[in-house]
């Protein structure tokens, strides 16, 4: 007998302004505790419309996760390194980096970023960043369904990326009236966001609107689980989260995650002190263009 998921927290996050000052928009995807999140800690909706030319942001740190940023629209980086819409970036920040993003002129951009919690046996392990751009995600377009894969194996697709966590990251356009059954570990922490027009999921046809979320029920065995989604009449498009929990309890302050609160203090020292490289001098042996 196969094990069917199906949805058990659904609510629609609200946005709130974000650090970056006027015109930014701030939405807290996940809204549920940490011991039913996890590998998930953190997902933003960051949709920004700048209308000057005045700078925003900066240089900041991290430490003990990873920040998995994937832009929805818009352009976000310098020239030395510049995501476009549909490109994603997974930095690990390991034993701690320091990652500056500005904005400097009017821009327009919609972003999701995730703070991903790393293994307790590699939370401090090196800083490395992978980028995948557009072009290179695995794809596939068919009877109605076109399926991105960023992260891990989905929809009979792999992505490259590595994972310390294991992750499986998705972009989804329905047509009209489709219905997809995919294969997904029963294990997994899964959440969906709905960007575009609504789905009904599971055997029970639970809906699932624009803007809401809505997480899967989660099985402690270790096996494959069918997920059944059906479009709605205007089609949708959805993002697909699904991880391995990791199962070990995290301490999260500011910028920093780590085993306990001694960790933050040593992290905070530890960038007060410069002891913290700039990801942009992480070594070629660590940074990865798939």
């Amino acid at each position: 007998m196969s094990i069917k998921r199906k949805l058990v927290n659904i609510y629609t996050p609200t946005g709130q302004p974000g650090f970056l000052g006027r015109g930014h928009i701030a939405r807290p995807v996940i809204q549920v505790d940490y011991t039913d999140s996890d590998p998930f800690i953190m997902l933003m909706d960051d949709i920004l419309d700048k209308k000057d030319e005045t700078p925003v942001g900066g240089p900041h740190p991290h430490a003990g996760f990873e920040t998995v940023s994937l832009l929805l629209e818009g352009e976000m980086g310098d020239e030395a390194h510049k995501m476009k819409g549909g490109d994603l970036q997974m930095m690990t920040a390991g034993s701690g980096i320091i990652h500056t993003e500005t904005i400097e002129k009017k821009a327009k951009m919609r972003l999701l970023q995730l703070w991903l919690t790393l293994p307790k046996k590699q939370r401090w392990t090196l800083p490395r960043v992978q980028d995948i751009p557009l072009e290179h995600v695995p794809q596939r377009s068919a009877n109605g369904l076109n399926v991105k894969v960023y992260s891990g194996s989905f929809a009979g697709l792999s992505s490259p990326v590595q994972n310390y966590a294991p992750v499986i990251i998705a972009d989804v356009k329905m047509q009209p009236g489709i219905t997809t059954v995919q294969r997904i570990p029963a294990s997994y922490s899964t959440f969906i966001y709905v960007l575009e027009g609504s789905i009904q999921v599971g055997e029970d046809k639970k809906g699932l609107q624009h803007d809401q979320v809505g997480w899967l029920d989660r099985f402690s065995v270790t096996a494959e689980s069918e997920l059944i989604i059906t479009a709605e009449a205007a089609g949708a498009r959805f993002v697909l989260y699904a991880g391995e929990p990791q199962g070990d309890p995290i301490v999260s302050h500011g910028p920093f995650i780590g085993d306990t609160s001694d960790d933050i203090r040593r992290l905070y020292h530890e960038y007060n002190q410069g002891k913290m490289q700039h990801i942009s001098t992480v070594s070629q042996a660590q940074r990865f263009l798939w």
